[in-house]
């Protein structure tokens, strides 16, 4: 299932977007605030973002911002202003496409499917001498195969895709296993602890990346600053 999280402050706009988008398949989260996309971000795996531009508090451009603090998932800005300086704004910030309102729902649409398309066709992640093919199901590590369980595939995956971002063990049992599975904190350490021993015997400097938080969970970080 596609997931979709629809970000504007008014109910009306979220109700219009849900419903051009829902019949083609999509699930559709919505949110009438900054603050509660970056929360739903933090706790549920999305395919991608359509946020509006103009909401009070917290615009759509500063969202943009810090959502790409821990995340790389597609954005789509949604407005309806149209300057072009508005548009660059919004790229340079991140964003991956930009749509003004009015709109018709083919356009919509399209632009969906369009983002979706580049990122389901982008399924290589690198760091340093480490590479994660999500399609193939593969890691590399100094041109040398490294074989995962798809658990640690996934722990990895989620790691890499989000660089400096805190996850605690809590979040990740949701994105790995779902938030029904009862599995508990232990077992997240488990498979941690055997994802580590994987790439150090791969001769990869895994403890300056992959940082234990304490009390907290864990983060893969740029380096080894703390």
């Amino acid at each position: 299932m596609i997931k979709l999280l629809l970000v504007d402050d008014e109910q009306r706009m979220l109700d219009l977007l849900s419903l051009y988008l829902q019949p083609y398949g999509y699930h559709c989260e919505k949110v009438q605030s900054g603050l509660e996309a970056i929360e739903a971000l933090s706790h549920s795996t999305f395919d991608l973002v359509l946020l509006d531009v103009m909401m009070p508090v917290m615009d759509g451009w500063e969202t943009c911002r810090r959502i790409r603090e821990f995340s790389d998932i597609p954005i789509m800005m949604v407005t309806a202003r149209d300057q072009r300086h508005d548009m660059v704004k919004g790229l340079h910030l991140g964003s991956d496409d930009y749509i003004t309102k009015p709109f018709h729902e083919d356009l919509l649409v399209a632009r969906v499917k369009a983002i979706l398309r580049r990122a389901t066709k982008n399924t290589s992640k690198q760091f340093k001498d480490l590479e994660l093919d999500r399609e193939r199901h593969k890691v590399v590590v100094n041109k040398k195969i490294l074989t995962l369980t798809p658990i640690e595939f996934k722990l990895l995956e989620i790691f890499i895709g989000n660089i400096d971002y805190v996850f605690s063990r809590e979040h990740l049992i949701e994105k790995v296993w779902g938030y029904s599975s009862g599995t508990e904190d232990r077992t997240v350490d488990s498979h941690i602890r055997n994802l580590r021993d994987k790439l150090r015997k791969s001769d990869f400097p895994v403890d300056d990346y992959l940082k234990t938080v304490y009390g907290v969970g864990y983060k893969w970080q740029t380096n080894d600053n703390g």
